[in-house]
C-alpha cells in the first residue's frame, strides 16, 4: 500500500512543528506517533500530539531549554519527556523496547531503531508514525491496511501483548467500539487471549479500568464490543450481573430518538453489582448514576421526571427504562420533559408558617409537592396553600399567595 501523508491544522501547529524541529535541526527522528496520526488517518479530530525519537530524555531537555522551550520530566523512567510549546505539551517519548513486563507496567530500554519502537505498541493501528511534513511511516507493515479495514489487530501476537498489560484486554474492545468496523465481526486469535486473561482484570486499579470502560461507552456505537465482552467472560469480571444485550436495544433508541448517548446513561442501562465503585466513579458520577437507576425502578411520570431530575437526566431515565422493558417510547415525552423541567413549585415554607413548623412543615410541603406533580403542575400557591391550611388563602394574615 503506498504511504499516505497527513495533514491538519494539529500538525501545522507553529508549537508543533517547533517542537519536530527542535529535535530534526539536532539530527534526531522526530515522528509524530499513534492516537494522532490514526486519527488524521481517519478524519477524526485530534486532541493530542505524541512525539517519537532516538534522542534519549536528558537530550531531549537539553534541546528543549536551548530553544526556550520548557521541559517537565512526566515519565523520564520510560523515556517520556513533556515539552511545552506555546503553552501547549507534546509528549516526547524515546524509541523504546520492552525488558521484562509484569502485566501491569513494563521495564523498558532505550533504543535507536523505529521498529523496535513500533513492534512494542498495542495495536497495529497505533503503531503508524508520520514526518513533520506529513508522509506516514508503516514499519511494522500492514498498520495501513488494517486501518483502513477497521481492523483492530495485536502487533505480533495478542496473547504476548495482553500479558504485557492486562488493560489491553479493555483496550481491545474499546478501540472495536471506537474504530473498528462491526461487520466484520472481532478478531479470534484477540478474543482468545482476552478470555483466558479475563480474570486477570480484577488486578488492575479501578480508575483505569473505569476510565476504559467510559471511554468505550461514549462510542457511537459500544454495543456489539460489550456484547463480545459479555460472551468472553470480560465484562462479568467487570460489571458482575451486567446486562449486555440492553445495550443494543438502549442504542436503537437513541437512533431513533436522534438522541445521542453517554457514557453514563449507558452504564446505567448495563447496570452491574456495585458500578460505582467497581470503576470507581467521581462523586457527583456516581450520584447521578444512582439518581437515574432509582429514577428508573420507580413509578414517576414522564413529567415528573423532568420535575425532578431536570431535561438531560431526564431523558435518559426515560430511554433507560424503555430499553429494559424492550418498549417504545411514551407518547410526547419530550413535550413532558420539557414541561417538567420547567415547572417551578409555587409554596414556599413561608406560605404556611407559623400555623405549621419543624417536621410538620416539612412534610406539609412535601405532600402538596407530590399533590401538585400528579395534578400535572397545575395548581398555584393559594389552592396549594388553601389545600394544606384546610382554609382560603386571603383569611391568611401574612398577605402570601
Amino acid at each position: 500500500m503506498t504511504a499516505p501523508r497527513v495533514s491538519g491544522d494539529w500538525l501545522q501547529n507553529p508549537d508543533t512543528q517547533a517542537v519536530l524541529g527542535m529535535l530534526s535541526a539536532a539530527g534526531f527522528h522526530a515522528l509524530c506517533v499513534g492516537g494522532c496520526v490514526r486519527n488524521a488517518l481517519l478524519g477524526v479530530p485530534v486532541s493530542d500530539v505524541d512525539i517519537a525519537t532516538n534522542a534519549l530524555p536528558e537530550t531531549v531537555a537539553a534541546l528543549a531549554q536551548a530553544a526556550g522551550l520548557r521541559a517537565v520530566p512526566t515519565g523520564i523512567e520510560h523515556g517520556t519527556v513533556t515539552v511545552v510549546s506555546g503553552g501547549v505539551g507534546h509528549e516526547v517519548t524515546t524509541f523504546r523496547h520492552d525488558v521484562e513486563t509484569f502485566g501491569r507496567h513494563a521495564r523498558v530500554a532505550f533504543s535507536a531503531d523505529l521498529r523496535a519502537d513500533a513492534a512494542r505498541r498495542d495495536f497495529t493501528m497505533n503503531a503508524l508514525y508520520a514526518q513533520a511534513d506529513g508522509q506516514v511511516l508503516d514499519p511494522l507493515g500492514g498498520g495501513l491496511a488494517d486501518l483502513c479495514a477497521r481492523r483492530v489487530r495485536f502487533v505480533g501476537t495478542a496473547e504476548h501483548r495482553i500479558a504485557e498489560d492486562y488493560l489491553r484486554i479493555l483496550r481491545f474492545f474499546r478501540f472495536c467500539a471506537q474504530h473498528g468496523d462491526p461487520a466484520q465481526g472481532f478478531d479470534s486469535q484477540a478474543l482468545a487471549a482476552c478470555t483466558a486473561h479475563a480474570g486477570q482484570l480484577e488486578r488492575l486499579s479501578r480508575e483505569r479500568v473505569g476510565a476504559e470502560m467510559r471511554k468505550l461507552l461514549d462510542a457511537a456505537d459500544p454495543a456489539p464490543a460489550v456484547l463480545a465482552m459479555a460472551e468472553t467472560d470480560v465484562l462479568g469480571h467487570i460489571l458482575p450481573d451486567a446486562k449486555a444485550t440492553v445495550l443494543a436495544r438502549l442504542i436503537a433508541l437513541e437512533t431513533r430518538a436522534c438522541d445521542p448517548g453517554g457514557w453514563l446513561r449507558r452504564l446505567a442501562a448495563l447496570g452491574g453489582e456495585a458500578a460505582a465503585e467497581r470503576l470507581r466513579l467521581s462523586r457527583a458520577a456516581a450520584r447521578d448514576l444512582q439518581r437515574l437507576k432509582s429514577a428508573v425502578a420507580g413509578a414517576d411520570g414522564t413529567a415528573a421526571l423532568g420535575y425532578r431530575l431536570g431535561a438531560k437526566l431526564a431523558c435518559d431515565a426515560v430511554l433507560v427504562r424503555a430499553a429494559l422493558a424492550d418498549g417504545d417510547l411514551p407518547q410526547e415525552w419530550r413535550r413532558q420533559i420539557a414541561c417538567g423541567a420547567g415547572a417551578v413549585f409555587p409554596l414556599r415554607p413561608a406560605d404556611l408558617m407559623p400555623a405549621l413548623k419543624g417536621p410538620a412543615l416539612g412534610a406539609a410541603l412535601k405532600q402538596a409537592e407530590e399533590y401538585w406533580i400528579d395534578q400535572g403542575f397545575r395548581p398555584d400557591g393559594a389552592a396549594l396553600k388553601q389545600r394544606v391550611l384546610g382554609r382560603p388563602a386571603a383569611d391568611d394574615s401574612d398577605g402570601h399567595a
